[in-house]
């Protein structure tokens, strides 16, 4: 059933961030009503190709963007610009522990679905509101996207290439890494929230900004300049700590080197056919080797080129030195720890016959993650959530739809 079986959720957002949340909350069991537009639903929905095949290896609908963040939740299309449709999300609220949204701030405000209005209904409610820069503030009002945010949070100034090597200079991760933290953050918030509230009847208010997620999942590096006042800078696939710590380029293709200490150095260069690398005073321990790094790496460089990437990984586990490929995504899901962990998994689909998905990774031996519904279509479940929550009869559904409220 779920460690989360006895929640309900109404998940008002769209996109990456909110919806990251909401699904991480459907996997561990809580009831997640996915609230859509009528016709156009949740943007991701459109974000491709590529999209979902269905059986006869045509496109369907369904963007694997959407897919990838949905799972396990209810949709139901409803206009909440519409008296009727904010109606029927009040009513909703009264059975709902957690409300998720991603509006701009204030925008839900003149629908009278903000927080300050549906605690009036429900007072231990719990409302997570997602936005670019936090409901305070100069940039409150700005509309927040991933790729901005990565700028502005120091993320792109410290990965990419050096700048004085050919390809250097800012680069943002291959993800949306705000937005995917983001949910992150806003899960670990609503979880602790509903811990509070179990504890004391209380409910409250979440404030989560895609800018103070990037700095703080900075971590380490934004330590380090505050402990120094110098600002880091990007190093490429190299360590600005620990040499040797980066890519190599092996005769054909890309494998890590990851040297935590002075022993699986000696090991690594012995496996190379090195070993006097690990006498040379000027390479025999981590600071010497970070201060003569310039001379080192290009010996390393030519030294890894001599053989391949199976030669080097199947050497350096045996020396117990930290390695691994640079895999493309059909490497990925044809390694054999990735297919022993079942990380990929496939559910029933409705216009696909099935559907290819990435299995949560929280593992838990008392409450599994739920494996339920597949991502659903746009308003699946309108209907059914409408009839099961507010008893709602056909005809009523059925006026409802003919002045496109849902």
């Amino acid at each position: 059933m779920g460690a989360l079986n006895h929640l309900r959720v109404l998940d008002l957002s769209r996109v990456l961030a909110g919806p990251w949340c909401g699904q991480n909350l459907a996997d561990l069991g809580a009831d997640v009503i996915k609230v859509e537009r009528p016709k156009a639903g949740d943007d991701t929905r459109q974000w491709g190709p590529p999209f979902l095949k269905d059986s006869k290896g045509q496109d369907t609908s369904e963007a694997a963007y959407y897919l990838a963040i949905n799972r396990n939740k209810r949709s139901i299309t409803l206009d909440i610009s519409t008296p009727e449709g904010q109606e029927i999300i009040k009513k909703l609220v009264l059975e709902t522990d957690v409300v998720i949204e991603n509006y701009k701030v204030g925008q839900l405000k003149k629908y009278g679905l903000d927080y300050e209005s549906l605690k009036s209904l429900k007072k231990d409610l719990i409302y997570c509101s997602i936005t670019g820069f936090g409901q305070t503030g100069p940039y409150a009002h700005r509309a927040g996207y991933d790729f901005i945010v990565q700028g502005m949070g120091g993320f792109m100034s410290v990965t990419g290439e050096k700048e004085d090597l050919p390809g250097g200079g800012p680069q943002k991760a291959g993800v949306a890494i705000a937005d995917i933290f983001t949910g992150m953050y806003a899960t670990s918030a609503i979880l602790a929230a509903v811990v509070h509230r179990d504890r004391t009847g209380v409910g409250q208010y979440i404030d989560l900004a895609l800018l103070d997620v990037q700095v703080a999942t900075m971590a380490n590096v934004a330590s380090n300049y505050l402990a120094s006042g110098v600002a880091p800078k990007s190093w490429g696939n190299a360590s600005p700590n620990i040499v040797p710590y980066q890519t190599f380029k092996a005769s054909d293709g890309w494998i890590i080197v990851a040297c935590g200490n002075d022993g699986q150095y000696r090991h690594f260069v012995k496996a190379g056919g090195q070993e006097e690398l690990a006498d040379d005073p000027r390479f025999t321990t981590n600071p010497e080797r970070v201060r003569h790094r310039d001379t080192l790496v290009p010996i390393l460089t030519a030294m890894v080129a001599k053989k391949t990437k199976k030669e080097w990984i199947d050497a350096l586990e045996q020396a117990g030195v930290p390695c691994g490929p640079i895999n493309n995504f059909q490497e990925v899901f044809e390694n054999e720890q990735v297919i022993a962990r079942g990380i990929k998994m496939e559910m029933p689909h409705a216009k696909a016959g099935k559907v290819p998905l990435v299995r949560s990774p929280m593992r838990m031996s008392e409450t599994p993650v739920v494996e339920n519904r597949p991502p659903p279509l746009l308003g699946e479940h309108t209907e059914e959530i409408l009839q099961e929550r507010l008893q709602m009869s056909a005809e009523q559904m059925k006026a409802l739809k003919d002045k496109g409220v849902i």
